[in-house]
């Protein structure tokens, strides 16, 4: 575009005279930088994801002779075959479809040397895309939305395609205007002979994005992956001292290349169709009934509340609750704990709700409403029923039950404390998030605080997001989460009902508590807390398997794993058949 030289007296020292009477044209020059976005790296600064050249090659639209293109690849026939399938959605032949293959470097050097004489009509592309290294936490990862755009188009032909779109973003989503930076801008006006003569707008400052540093472990992130594998659940582990996660597993798993790659169409469209819905970021957004894992927060609200003690015992009398384990009688909440008494806990609970006022006797609806509503208040300090503000996308808040609730759900004020009885042992209307159930393992590995979990610890070199630097305490005193421990430290002992999983042998006491949560539309789910050391907690894990049957026998053997590994480094002797034989379950899906 022309424009006349013209002037004024705030522009005299960028705009030539007026009387000079010259044409220029603006031009507008973009200051930027190819990888100007910034760089995903693990908490031991592993380089995750960066903006990196990918090589494609585009294969034409007719029959090919893939015998030949495997020879000039190097690759076998039948990665060939799987290559090209993976590349074609559901219902597409090759006619008609683009297909382009990833290949590396040194795959590409051998299609510019050879692919002329053997195999014709093969186009090579060289773009810069969002490049993962690992395969591992696709769902913390996420992607840019920019790259995504096929998963979009893919998507939309499926009744959860909004909801995907909007919620698997991950960390690049979440920080994506600290990680993009913006480019820079100048504006000189040039004339016939390419000479600048001043500026026609106000020029602007190139600026780098920052690189994030996770708190995540990629090898323990890893690790974790191969003990869940293609089962439905997820595996959180968190440093409680700090908040910062570990590891965040969301199974079935996937690799984090899976949405932008090119020639993923057929995995991409495997993941959209599965019932068993993989692209759910399952830990942050999906929240289940606990089951008996919460027992450990109805003790501690019973305690701070003066309904038990810590020598408060109970029969278990099953004319209450059934309950699974044969035990001798639970004299002390540490035996409770040990064996997981449903009766004992429903009586605990009984105390809270029905006799929770000076005057013993009285059992009045409005008794059981104000003490219901008391019961919330202390339950909410956990961070529950809320979001915890994790840095992810579309985090959910769980479900705590509340007076109101059951007025307008049993449509009468009159219910009774055997109406809601379920919430004694973590079942019926509450819901918590897997991160929820992280933190509330945290917060008793830290006798009552906490810092709001988070995966990133460093955006560039300014540390995290400050309000992950911000300590939050419970309503519940320390001497009353200090009580809990002996008997989650007994769980793991002989005859506890995690016993098979105790770490003694390699000298790591844990603090743990196994849940079965009743499942009416098939096997149960298997849920499992826990930190370790108990005495010093360095790692706090919860792992929960949808249908994954008893919480001792299928949750806390991948929790006491990740655990071991993240403290030792490696699995002792004793368990590697264990670890086998878990991986090879999570591999099969079941």
């Amino acid at each position: 575009m022309l424009l006349a030289a013209c002037s004024s007296p705030d522009q005299q020292q960028d705009q030539p005279a007026q009387s000079e009477r010259e044409e220029y044209t603006r031009r507008r020059v973009v200051v930027s930088d190819s990888l100007f976005r910034g760089r995903v790296l693990d908490r031991n600064d592993s380089v995750l994801v960066a903006t990196r050249a990918q090589y494609l090659l585009k294969l034409p639209r007719r029959v090919l002779d893939t015998l030949a293109l495997g020879q000039l690849l190097g690759w076998d026939s039948t990665t060939v075959r799987q290559r090209i399938a993976d590349a074609l959605p559901y219902g597409k032949g090759q006619f008609g479809y683009p297909v382009q293959l990833r290949l590396t470097a040194a795959e590409v050097k051998r299609v510019q040397r050879d692919s002329s004489a053997t195999v014709p009509n093969l186009t090579l592309i060289t773009r810069r895309q969002r490049t993962y290294t690992t395969d591992a936490g696709a769902p913390v990862l996420g992607y840019l939305s920019s790259e995504a755009q096929i998963f979009y188009r893919q998507a939309k032909r499926y009744r959860r395609g909004r909801f995907y779109r909007l919620r698997s973003g991950g960390v690049e989503s979440y920080y994506n205007g600290l990680l993009n930076g913006h480019h820079g801008y100048l504006h000189p006006l040039v004339d016939k002979q390419g000479k600048e003569h001043g500026t026609w707008a106000k020029d602007t400052a190139f600026l780098q994005g920052q690189d994030l540093h996770l708190t995540l472990d990629v090898k323990l992130q890893a690790y974790a992956e191969k003990l869940m594998g293609g089962r439905r659940g997820y595996l959180v582990a968190l440093d409680p001292r700090t908040g910062e996660i570990l590891c965040s597993v969301s199974a079935p798993v996937y690799k984090a290349s899976t949405i932008t790659a090119p020639d993923q169409a057929r995995i991409r469209t495997e993941l959209l169709q599965s019932e068993d819905m993989p692209l759910l970021n399952r830990p942050a957004m999906l929240a289940n009934p606990p089951g008996s894992v919460f027992k450990l927060v109805n003790a501690a609200v019973a305690l701070q509340l003066g309904a038990i003690s810590p020598t408060t015992g109970f029969r278990c009398d099953q004319s209450l609750v059934s309950c699974v384990h044969h035990h001798p009688s639970a004299k002390s909440l540490t035996m409770g704990l040990k064996y997981s008494c449903n009766p004992y806990f429903y009586q605990v609970m009984q105390n809270l709700i029905d006799r929770m006022s000076d005057s013993l006797a009285v059992d009045t609806v409005a008794e059981r409403h104000t003490n219901l509503a008391i019961w919330c208040r202390y339950v909410r300090s956990f961070g529950l029923d809320s979001v915890l503000g994790v840095d992810v996308p579309r985090e959910a808040p769980g479900f705590l039950p509340t007076p109101a609730y059951y007025d307008k759900a049993r449509r009468t004020t009159n219910w009774t404390y055997r109406s809601i009885y379920s919430l004694s042992i973590g079942q019926g209307e509450i819901n918590l998030t897997g991160l929820q159930m992280a933190n509330m393992a945290a917060i008793i590995a830290n006798r009552g605080w906490y810092y709001t979990p988070h995966l990133v610890r460093s955006v560039g070199k300014s540390g995290p997001l400050p309000r992950f630097t911000e300590k939050h305490r419970t309503l519940i005193d320390s001497a009353n989460f200090a009580a809990l421990v002996p008997g989650m430290v007994a769980v793991m002992q002989r005859g506890g009902t995690a016993d098979a999983s105790s770490l003694a042998d390699v000298g790591i006491t844990v603090a743990g508590k196994t849940g079965t949560v009743q499942n009416d539309e098939g096997d149960d789910h298997a849920a499992f807390v826990g930190f370790a050391p108990a005495d010093n907690p360095k790692i706090a894990v919860a792992v929960y398997l949808e249908n994954g049957g008893f919480g001792a026998t299928a949750a806390a053997p991948c929790a006491v794993m990740v655990m071991e590994k993240y403290l030792r480094g490696s699995i002792a002797p004793k368990r590697k058949r264990w670890e086998k034989r878990i991986q090879n379950r999570a591999r099969n899906g079941y």
